[in-house]
Order: C-alpha cells, then structure tokens, then sequence
C-alpha cells in the first residue's frame, strides 16, 4: 500500500544515465556549464529563420545574432508568429573523453586536472552540441521553425556551434548586444563547454569551471536585447530548463517570462534536477523559480522532480498540486520513464504507455520530448496523440547514442509509430489511477474496452487509431524532407 498524502520536501537528486564515449555526450538536461481532437489541421510556419543563411529573409549580422521579421496576415491584420519554438540560453558543447583516471575528488587539484584538459584543443569527433541545442535540433527535425537564444563566445568551440545550428536549420540570437564584449578572448565571455570523463571501467566524471563559480557563467548580463525580445514577441512557444540558470542571471530570466506573457508567447518550463537547488538556493533563485512554476502554460518534470516540488509523492496528485498553485499553467506533464508520460489539465488526464525498443542511451530523451510536446501543442492535438509523438521521439533517441544532431531522427520516428509496439502494463496504471483524482475524464492509450473507475469517466483510445491519424503526416514531412534534400545535391 502507498502513501501519497503531502510530505515534507525530501529532496532527491536524479542519478543520470552517460553513454559510451566516443559516440554520445552528455544530456543537455544534466549540462549547461562553462568554460575557459482526432482531426486536425497543421499549421504551417510562415517564415523559416536560418542563421548566417544568404538567403533567408531574416537579417543575419556576422556575430550571428538575427533580427526576425514579423509577418501580417493580410486578411486579418493580426500579427503572426513566425518561430514556432525559441529556446532561452543553456548552449554548451559537450567533450567527451577517454582518461585513464576520474578527477581528483580535491578541489584544487580537481580544478588543476581541468586545467590541464582544456590546455589544448580535443579532437573535434568527440565534440557535440549540448544543453538547448539538443530541443531545438529535434524540433526542426519534426518540421518546427526553432531559434536558439544564448550566448557563444568568438572561438572554436562557438564556431562548431554555430554550424551545427545552421546545418539543422536553426536560427541563432546572440544574447549580449556589446561587440566587444563578445569578441572578447576573456573567459567570462567563452563558450560554455562540459568535460564529460570516462575511465576504462567506463565510469564517469565531469569538470567544469561553473564547479568553481557561485555565479552564473553569464552573469554579466543584465537586459534583454532588443533582438531577443524580437525573437521572442515573434516566437509561438519560449522554452526555458533549469539548467539556464547555471549561466543566465535569475533577473534575466525572469525578465524574458514576462515579456513572453506580455507578447503572447507561450511558456514552456523544464526544472530538471536543478528544481532542488533553485528551491534551496538564494533568496532571487527561490523566487526566479517560483515564478517559472506559477506563470508558465506547460510544466515538464519526472514523477521526483514534482516530488520534489510538492513533496507530494503520487506524480497525478502532484501535478494537480503544481496546477493550482499556478496562475497561468495549462498542462503539467510527468514523464514516468520506461512506464510511459502523463498530461495533466484542471479537468482530465491522458496516459500514454512507452515504446518497447532496445535502449542505448537515454541522454537526450527528455529534451527530444520537449520538442514534441511543442508539436502538439503548437498543432492543437488531442493530449493523446500529443504524447504518443512526444513518446516515440523520446524513444527514438534512446535507441542511439548521445543527444545533438545524434537526437532522434524523423525516419526513426516514422519508423517507432508504424511498429506500434507499445509497452502493457495494465496493473501499473491501474494502481495509479486507483485514488481520488478529481478530473472529469480519463484518456489512457490502451488494447482495452472502454470503462469507468472512480467515477471519472475512462476512455481508452486504441493505439492504432492515434498511429493511424498521425503518419500520415509525418510521412508527408518526410518526403518533402527527402526531396528537399535530393533537389540541393541536384543543384536545384
């Protein structure tokens, strides 16, 4: 028998799972540190955002930054959106590498070891986009027009990611509005990086200079620009994570939640581990975080992170708990892992079961998650199917190795949601629906008839007939994408 009555914060840190070098990298989720109805009708973008792209009909500097263009529609007059995702700060490249032995458990000498790692270049095959890079990569790949804002300094480890945005399609907005500043060789202004070490009994260790700092990597910045406010007043969905914070002030991030809110740009927000420390951490960091979790229309958390939140341990009832004390809040979703996700409202439930696939690394799976669930949300589909993509992209990701560009692809995708192979376990979610829950209705994607329990009106939705509504489009998407491809190296 459970217990799921309030409790006291019992803080719990997440273990994260690390790949294998040389092929993956560190989850943008656990880095972000730095260095020296069934019927639906998709929307389509109207304007596509390249950075440094010649012929895109933004306007590109050569620091990367990009003034995006609001479009009109002519019937109506009313201004339209022209990004679809824009993801605040958390760009990091992460290296990982070989060692013959794990840092030094002693600060200095610890910082020493880093020193050392970061004397001379890495080879560049061990080097992959990290932190938002990994939301904005599989958003583009589903078809979404994403923009990343942040910061990259002026040196190797900025230039990589840089071209590996614009070979995505991704747009760029640099955060910091001084030239000099950014052309600056001082440390401050660098790259974030993230030093992922693994030993030869494939345990792993990880150094970073932000270990060493009680300030955010960026804490030199003090205001929105106007070009990020322009990114964001033209963006349909803002998405920040926690992890953000390791390099942007609270202020600033607070600053662009309420200018989203003013704009009418939707606030996506991930706490990720880093909900516990926010919760325990300076007096501006508590109340950074508790804005986040009261404003913003989609909460994303695993079933410890709202735990963690509400000390409420039944992931249903405390996301409920995060819906009321919210002012603006329309969905939190609880990602349960290998069991499957849930997408809580006022008034229902939905929960769709994971894929059964052969999982070899896990990193990069929540935020590939994020990226979908801004599809459905961005496209207006049923909760249900909204989570089955978020499902399959998640699990997609998990069958390769590593995040960035190794994040799922739309073939993968296409490929999960043919198979329909999704996981049964009837008694998991019957034990966790048998409590009082308050909605009106229940939606579980599920082989079984529909019934009632605990007066909630259940409805199961035969996986098939989501898969069915879905891959069309998507392999739509993918032929255009194939064609696309095929005219470029035609010269067309």
């Amino acid at each position: 028998m459970h217990s799921f009555a309030a409790k006291p914060l019992n803080f719990k840190t997440p273990t994260p799972f690390h790949p294998k070098p040389p092929f993956s990298t560190l989850s943008p989720s656990h880095c972000s540190f730095f260095t020296s109805s069934p019927n639906f009708t998709l929307q389509t973008p109207l304007l596509q955002v390249h950075s440094l792209n010649p012929n895109s009909t933004s306007a590109t500097s050569l620091n990367g930054s990009t003034s995006l263009l609001q479009h009109t529609n002519p019937k109506n007059g009313v201004a339209l959106k022209a990004v679809d995702v824009s993801t605040l700060g958390n760009l990091c490249v992460d290296v990982v590498l070989n060692v013959p032995t794990l840092p030094p458990s002693n600060k200095e000498d610890r910082k020493a070891y880093m020193d050392s790692l970061a004397a001379s270049a890495p080879d560049k095959r061990y080097w992959e986009a990290g932190g938002n890079c990994n939301v904005a990569i599989a958003g583009a790949r589903l078809g979404l027009n994403c923009v990343a804002i942040g910061h990259v300094g002026n040196e190797i480890y900025g230039s990589f990611l840089l071209d590996v945005l614009h070979d995505e399609g991704i747009g760029f907005v640099e955060m910091n509005e001084d030239n000099d500043l950014v052309k600056s060789s001082a440390g401050s202004y660098e790259t974030l990086l993230c030093w992922v070490l693994v030993d030869s009994m494939q345990r792993h260790g990880f150094c970073s200079r932000a270990d060493f700092s009680k300030d955010p990597a960026f804490s030199w910045l003090r205001k929105l620009s106007a070009d990020v406010k322009m990114a964001i007043k033209n963006s349909k969905i803002l998405f920040c994570n926690g992890y953000g914070f390791d390099e942007l002030p609270p202020g600033i991030i607070v600053s662009a939640l309420e200018y989203a809110i003013e704009v009418g740009t939707a606030v996506f927000f991930d706490p990720g581990p880093r909900g516990k420390s926010l919760s325990a951490g300076t007096m501006e960091e508590q109340q950074a975080l508790n804005h986040l979790l009261m404003k913003s229309d989609v909460l994303l958390l695993t079933a410890d992170e709202a735990e963690t939140l509400t000390g409420i341990e039944h992931p249903i009832l405390a996301g409920q708990q995060l819906l009321k004390q919210a002012v603006r809040t329309k969905w939190v979703i609880v990602k349960m892992g290998s069991k499957g996700s849930i997408l809580i409202t006022m008034s229902s439930l939905s929960f769709v079961p994971s894929f059964k696939v052969d999982v070899v690394d896990t990193v990069g799976c929540g935020d590939s998650f994020v990226a979908a669930i801004a599809f459905g949300f961005i496209n207006s589909l049923p909760m249900a199917s909204t989570l089955s993509i978020a499902n399959a992209v998640g699990a997609a990701t998990a069958m390769g190795c590593g995040a960035g560009r190794n994040v799922a692809s739309l073939e993968k995708v296409v490929k999960l949601m043919k198979e329909s192979n999704f996981k049964d376990d009837d008694m998991f979610w019957e034990e966790l629906f048998n409590v009082n829950l308050d909605v009106e209705e229940v939606t579980i994607l599920s082989k079984m008839a529909t019934k009632g329990n605990n007066n909630n009106k259940m409805i199961c939705v035969s996986p098939q007939s989501v898969v069915s509504e879905l891959l069309p489009t998507f392999e739509s998407r993918l032929l255009e994408g194939k064609g696309s491809i095929l005219k470029e190296h035609m010269g067309v």
